[in-house]
């Protein structure tokens, strides 16, 4: 008998509470239902935010935040009840029931997750969806504000911009984006190389953890708060809303976005950006982003370098001559215009795109898989080339560089879960995204990002090779046959490097029965009682 058997039946117990039958979870459904109108608060019932198969719009409010079609197939999982909360009352009775009735949870503020593991499991579950929690307060005193898990980065910038003019807040491009994973991953913007990640800039959380409770910072104590930002919120407990600090800006910004061919020296340009773009002032962040093209009639690499500074036009011109003269700005490619109306061109709409645009929360789902590294030493020239050439003969697959440096390498690893910091030139997301129905199309195309991603091996962090949470990828390690704490250690060591063992002591104090889980979940070594935590 295989060693993972061995240890299952060493947890027998424990087996028969997270392996319930679908069959038999049916039959609890009921049940469930009835413990939910139980816990109810008599002035916020829970009746109008239950979603079963039987409601005619059970399928409109399920795939209303799925934004990958890899997982909106009808042989994709699907929840036995999905209940949208509409106060926090309602989170509170869905964890205590949903662990009574020995039901797989999962929580979904956006339903961004690369993975889908915010709204699908192959053991019955209950999806317990936030959109509605999406209130967004200010203190201006104190130039705070409380977020909750359901609101998006673009209402939260909207309501930002709102208020002030000269106020932001370090978070994603991305502005369908809800706040309770973003930021409990990590959330990083081109915001981080003056003032760091979402996660360096939250001051409190409310999460209701396993038993109900709803706690803040002060109750849950430190070593929770620090788990939940930037090790994954979804592992320890419901994050209902976070209290984050707001940063200054300047109330002119500058923009640009410019692009280079092979042709047009890109190889160069991009060469110059790997040894400088860490080492700029922090007021400035340059994303490269190289893809192929069709030139005529053949294919080449054209290579975008988007930028946002935190100054004017006339403040950036001689910092680019000194600099990166490299890339050849003319006066004309620098855009001054406010801080909110940079995030609508990051998010690649239109200049002139009202700022209304960022309340829309519509968003149509498409076919993609995303990986991500992490570069912490220069590359040559000549391997540029290479890298160029694998991208044209794989064609469909684009990377964005995104730079780190100046704040990010100034906070220590070991400050939150997310460890990615000093020494870090880049970090690349590899993208692919497709169209075409089918497994063998997804076959395909996910077969060319992981072949890109193959090839980048030499060039990449080693020893783990690191990779981002909000960027989830289960190619990089899994619990899907067999939950194991070595089989969890492959891909924790990657996304957190030595913070994972520090993730897991929390997980085992604050949730030993492991009921907060997914594919990539911080484990409980209670969970697992025939194994240690190793170095």
């Amino acid at each position: 008998m295989g060693a993972c058997c061995l240890h299952i039946l060493s947890v027998f117990s424990m087996f028969l509470v997270f392996s319930v039958p679908w069959a038999a979870a049916d039959l609890r459904v009921d049940t469930f239902l009835q413990c939910l109108s139980y816990r109810e608060h008599p002035s916020y019932p829970i009746s109008g935010a239950i979603y079963t198969p039987n409601n005619s719009s059970f399928s409109d409010v399920l795939y209303s935040y799925i934004r990958n079609r890899r997982f909106m197939t009808s042989t994709t999982p699907k929840p036995l009840v999905i209940v949208t909360a509409l106060h926090e009352s309602h989170v509170q009775a869905t964890v205590v029931c949903a662990k009574f009735h020995f039901l797989e949870l999962k929580t979904r503020s956006g339903g961004h997750d690369y993975e889908g593991q915010s709204y699908i499991s192959n053991n019955p579950f209950v999806i317990l969806d936030l959109f509605n929690l999406r209130s967004i307060t200010f203190d201006d005193a104190t130039e705070t504000a409380w977020v909750q898990a359901g609101a998006t980065l673009g209402e939260l910038y909207h309501a930002i911009a709102e208020k002030s003019k000269t106020l932001a807040f370090p978070a994603g491009v991305c502005l369908t984006l809800g706040t309770g994973g973003h930021f409990s991953g990590g959330g990083y913007g081109n915001l981080m190389r003056k003032y760091g990640l979402s996660v360096d800039n939250i001051v409190d959380a409310h999460l209701v953890d396993v038993g109900g409770r709803i706690l803040d910072r002060n109750s849950m104590g430190e070593d929770l708060f620090w788990a939940i930002r930037g090790g994954g919120g979804a592992s320890f407990g419901v994050i209902l809303q976070w209290k984050v600090k707001l940063v200054p800006i300047p109330e002119v910004v500058t923009y640009f976005k410019v692009g280079r061919t092979l042709e047009e020296g890109a190889t160069d340009v991009v060469h110059r950006w790997i040894q400088v773009a860490h080492k700029l002032p922090e007021e400035l962040f340059i994303r490269a982003q190289p893809q192929v093209v069709q030139v005529g009639d053949q294919k080449t690499v054209n290579v975008s370098f988007i930028a946002l500074f935190l100054g004017s036009a006339q403040e950036l011109k001689p910092l680019m001559k000194r600099d990166f003269p490299e890339l050849g700005l003319k006066p004309e490619d620098l855009k001054e215009m406010s801080w909110i109306e940079t995030t609508l061109l990051f998010a690649d709409f239109p200049s002139g795109t009202p700022t209304t645009v960022l309340l829309n929360r519509t968003r149509t789902p498409i076919y993609f898989k995303f990986k991500s590294d992490y570069v912490r030493k220069n590359i040559k020239k000549e391997d540029l080339t290479l890298i160029w050439k694998k991208m044209i003969e794989l064609e469909k697959v684009f990377v964005q560089w995104n730079p780190y440096g100046k704040r990010m390498s100034r906070i220590p690893e070991s400050a939150t879960p997310f460890p990615h910091r000093s020494g870090v030139k880049f970090k690349i997301q590899y993208l692919v995204i497709w169209f075409e129905d089918g497994e063998e199309a997804s076959n395909h195309y996910e077969g060319l990002v992981r072949s890109l991603y193959d090839f980048m091996t030499p060039y990449v962090t080693k020893s783990p090779r690191e990779s981002f949470l909000n960027y989830r990828d289960l190619d990089i390690g899994n619990t899907t046959r067999c939950r194991t704490y070595l089989q969890a250690r492959v891909y924790g060591r990657k996304y957190f490097k030595d913070n994972f063992r520090r993730l897991v002591r929390v997980k085992t104090i604050v949730d030993p029965g492991n009921f907060f889980r997914n594919q990539q979940s911080i484990p409980s070594i209670i969970w697992y009682p025939n194994e240690k935590v190793k170095e």
